[in-house]
C-alpha cells in the first residue's frame, strides 16, 4: 500500500513498551499511516471510546484490558475496522478464537513487519470495498424505494422508470390496478419527485365520501350552504393548489360530479357549493381506480371526456403476485418496522415460513402482506425468527394449497376461458361490473363473451351453462 494511499488511514498500536514496538509505530510512520500509540489496554480503550480509528494492532494477552476486550469495543466503534491481533506460540488457539470473534488476523511474535504490511494491505482494501458496496447499496434503495419500501422486480423497475420521466411533466396520471397494490406510493413518489414537491399532496378517497358531501369534500363550500355548513370551508382542489391532487377510486365518483370534475381538470375553474364565486386553481391531478374505466366508458357508466383527461399517462401497477421476488425483500422491511415499533427483538423469516409466504397469492395485495407481518410478529411467543406456526392458518393453509401442483389439463383454451367467466361470475354474486374488474376486462366483452359461450347465472352461486348446470367438484 503506497504512502498515498494511507495518508488518511489512522492504526492504533495497543502494545507494550519494547524495542519490536517502537520499529512497528516507526513503520507505520513511513508507510504514511496516522499511527497512534497506547502501552496498555486501559489507554487503548480510552483512545477507541473518543477517536475513529480504521485498523487496530493490539497484545493478545495485554494488561488490565486484553486484546479480545479491545477488539470488541473497536467493532463496536467500525464493524469493518481491520483488527491484528499479536500472540505468542503458545497463544495460537486464543488467537483463533479471536479471529472468531471479529479479528480480521493474527501474528504470532516475533512481529514481522513484512506480514504486519500484507495484512493491513488486505484487511484495508477489504474495508474499503465494503464502506463502497454499502454506498452503492444506499444508493439503489434510494433509486428503488417508494414510501420506504424497496421493490426490485422487473415490472416494479419499468415503474420507478415512467415515475422518473413522467414527474417532469404537468400531465395527468391514471394509476391503475387491484386494490393494495401501492398505487398511492407511485402517487406520492411521482409528486416527491416533481417540480411540486415543496407543494402540498393532497389525497382523498373518492370511493369512501358519501354522495351527500363529495362535492363538499372536493370544492369545498360556503357558510349557510346547506345544513350544518356553519363556516366556509375549503375543498381538496383549494388545498392542492400549486401542487398535486391524488383522487384515489376515481371511478366511483357520480355522473353529477363527474360534470364538475371534468370542468376544473380542464380550465382549473370551480365554484364551491352553495357559491357563486368562480374560483381558480392550479393543481397536478394523479388520479386511481381498481376498476376498468374503459369498460365504463364503453357502458355509458363514466364520461368519455373525462377518462381521456384523466388518462393522459397511464402507469399499470400489477398485483403482488406478479411480482413475487418482491415479497422476501417486503417481508424483510416489514419486520423490521414492526419490530422496532412494538420493541421487539425479531430478526426475520425463516426459510420455510419465506417459501410458504412467497407461494400465497396474496389477493390483498401488499396491503395484505403488510398486516400479515405485523399480525405474526405482534402474536409471536419469542423473539428470533418468525416461523410457519406463526402464520395465521388461512394464509398456511391456502400457501400450502398454491405451493401445489394445479392443472386444467384436457381442456381447450376456449374451455378453460369459459371457466374463468364463469367462476369469476359467481365469485361477485353475478355482479358483472366486478366481474369484468377481476377478469381485467371490458363490462362490454364480459357481456359478448357470455352470449358466446352460452353463461347465464343464478344466485344460488352456480353457473349454467348452455342451459345445464356446471358443477364444481
Amino acid at each position: 500500500m503506497a504512502a498515498a494511499d494511507s495518508a488518511l488511514l489512522r492504526i492504533l498500536v495497543v502494545l507494550p513498551e519494547a524495542p519490536e514496538t517502537r520499529e512497528l509505530v516507526a513503520y507505520l510512520q513511513e508507510r504514511g499511516f496516522d499511527s497512534l500509540w497506547a502501552r496498555e489496554g486501559q489507554a487503548g480503550y480510552d483512545i477507541l471510546d473518543g477517536e475513529s480509528v480504521d485498523a487496530l494492532i493490539c497484545d493478545l494477552s495485554g494488561e488490565r484490558i486484553d486484546g479480545l476486550r479491545l477488539v470488541k469495543v473497536a467493532k463496536q466503534r467500525n464493524a469493518e475496522i481491520c483488527a491484528i491481533v499479536i500472540a505468542g506460540t503458545e497463544e495460537i488457539e486464543l488467537g483463533t478464537e479471536a479471529m472468531r470473534q471479529g479479528a480480521y488476523d493474527f501474528q504470532v511474535r516475533p512481529i514481522n513487519l513484512a506480514k504486519i504490511d500484507a495484512v493491513l494491505r488486505r484487511g484495508l482494501n477489504y474495508q474499503r470495498l465494503v464502506g463502497e458496496v454499502s454506498q452503492l447499496q444506499r444508493r439503489l434503495d434510494e433509486r428503488y424505494r417508494l414510501g420506504g419500501i424497496v421493490r426490485r422486480s422487473s415490472p416494479w423497475k419499468r415503474i420507478y422508470g415512467q415515475i422518473e420521466q413522467v414527474a417532469r411533466s404537468k400531465a395527468s396520471v391514471l394509476l391503475t390496478g387491484e386494490t393494495g397494490t401501492g398505487k398511492g406510493e407511485v402517487a406520492k413518489a411521482i409528486h416527491q419527485q416533481s417540480r411540486r414537491r415543496d407543494s402540498r399532496f393532497v389525497e382523498t378517497s373518492c370511493g369512501a365520501l358519501p354522495e351527500s358531501i363529495v362535492e363538499s369534500e372536493l370544492f369545498g363550500h360556503e357558510k349557510g350552504a346547506f345544513t350544518g355548513a356553519s363556516a366556509s370551508h375549503k375543498g381538496r382542489f383549494e388545498l392542492a393548489d400549486q401542487g398535486t391532487l391524488f383522487l384515489d377510486e376515481v371511478g366511483d365518483v357520480s355522473a353529477a360530479t363527474q360534470v364538475k370534475l371534468l370542468r376544473v381538470i380542464q380550465s382549473g375553474e370551480f365554484e364551491r357549493v352553495g357559491g357563486a364565486e368562480t374560483r381558480k386553481v392550479d393543481v397536478r391531478i394523479i388520479a386511481a381506480t381498481n376498476r376498468d374505466l374503459e369498460g365504463m366508458v364503453e357502458c355509458g357508466e363514466y364520461r368519455a371526456d373525462l377518462f381521456y383527461r384523466l388518462n393522459v399517462v397511464a402507469i399499470h401497477v400489477p398485483p403482488l403476485r406478479e411480482c413475487s421476488e418482491d415479497i422476501p425483500v417486503l417481508i424483510d422491511e416489514f419486520v423490521r418496522q414492526f419490530s422496532r415499533e412494538n420493541d421487539r427483538n425479531v430478526t426475520g423469516m425463516s426459510a420455510a415460513a419465506m417459501d410458504l409466504l412467497t407461494d400465497y397469492p396474496w389477493p390483498g395485495n401488499v396491503r395484505e402482506l403488510k398486516n400479515c407481518v405485523e399480525g405474526m410478529l405482534v402474536m409471536s411467543a419469542a423473539d428470533g425468527l418468525l416461523d410457519v406456526p406463526d402464520i395465521p392458518n388461512p394464509v398456511r393453509q391456502l400457501g400450502d394449497k398454491a405451493s401445489g401442483p394445479q392443472t386444467n389439463s384436457g381442456l381447450t383454451m376456449r374451455e378453460i376461458e369459459k371457466m374463468a367467466i364463469a367462476d369469476a361470475l359467481a365469485a361477485a354474486g353475478y355482479n358483472r361490473r366486478e366481474a369484468a374488474a377481476t377478469l381485467d376486462i371490458g363490462l362490454s366483452t364480459l357481456y359478448r363473451k357470455e352470449k358466446e359461450y352460452g353463461l347465464g347465472g343464478g344466485r344460488d352461486g352456480r353457473n349454467r351453462v348452455g342451459g345445464r348446470l356446471l358443477e364444481r367438484s
